[in-house]
């Protein structure tokens, strides 16, 4: 587990730096830059888990392409990805048809959007889906995949890095106004960064689904022996989560409402009985496909 402690002192090293350095930055930037004392401390954090991640990955020999989930030519990366893209989208469009024929989602709002509206939401979403997915999937089902499977072997590899996905979903975003700031700014904004944590039950619906979710994103890793596919089903599927939040609202007045999480109004215990089902149609597809590169 030596491999998993480092990646877990990285994440702490990054937030203890986020609370330590915030409040020096800003007194340094706040006098030229309005920039707001959250977006400086989320940059930090940023920063130093990059930096970190680079070293941890030297030291524990997980810099090349292979122990980072790319070890297949281009070509092959880029045609399971796209691969990968449209089955996420399609699965999680079908999630959505039923969250809506349930009557689960308002879509009310999206009467106000022009065709060209429209066409600037899915493309900018797409954009963030891949961001997204890239940077994920490249640190856990990558380099910490990597580092745990060699040394603990699938399985650990499979469930750590899940466990580790859905709880970086709950780091929130935490706004200080400026009047209010001072020196112990810096640890009030940890705390608000990690205030989902505060009531558990109250995740716990959002939490086990992210976990399942990554868990197939892991599988899928396991059987294709690189990233490309997890990335592009990860992408399609923020793509179109981020659609239907730019289109809709969650219907709270449902009686079937508590199958949607409070946490973001669409992860919940129907979307985790989805990924159940997902993760077996999934992994039996890409058992069953030849093996590419």
């Amino acid at each position: 587990m030596r491999a998993f402690a480092w990646f877990l002192l990285l994440i702490a090293v990054s937030l203890a730096a986020m609370a330590a350095l915030t409040y020096p930055a800003w007194l340094l930037l706040h006098p030229h830059f309005d920039f707001p004392f959250h977006r400086i401390g989320e940059r930090i954090g940023m920063l130093a888990f990059l930096v970190g991640f680079l070293l941890v990955a030297r030291r524990l020999r997980l810099g090349d392409r292979v122990s980072l989930g790319y070890g297949v030519p281009r070509a092959v990366f880029l045609r399971e990805l796209a691969l990968g893209l449209a089955l996420g989208a399609i699965t999680m469009a079908g999630v959505a048809a039923s969250m809506t024929a349930l009557g689960l989602l308002d879509f009310h709002q999206a009467a106000a959007y022009g065709a060209g509206t429209l066409a600037a939401l899915i493309a900018k979403r797409l954009a963030s889906g891949l961001a997204v997915a890239l940077i994920e999937e490249t640190a856990l089902r990558g380099a910490m995949y990597t580092g745990i499977q060699r040394e603990s072997g699938t399985v650990a590899a499979i469930v750590l890095t899940s466990i580790v996905y859905s709880w970086t979903h709950f780091v929130g975003s935490f706004h200080i106004p400026a009047a209010q700031v001072c020196a112990w700014s810096g640890i009030e904004l940890l705390h608000g960064t990690l205030q989902s944590f505060d009531h558990p039950l109250g995740i716990a619906d959002a939490f086990l689904c992210l976990t399942a979710v990554g868990v197939v994103l892991a599988l899928v890793r396991s059987i294709t022996g690189n990233i490309a596919a997890g990335m592009g089903l990860h992408a399609g599927w923020v793509w179109v989560m981020l659609v239907v939040h730019g289109l809709s609202q969650p219907n709270r007045a449902s009686p079937l409402g508590f199958l949607l999480s409070r946490h973001d109004g669409f992860t919940g215990w129907l979307v985790l009985a989805w990924t159940a089902v997902l993760g077996v149609g999934l992994s039996w597809f890409y058992v069953n496909r030849p093996k590419v590169g």
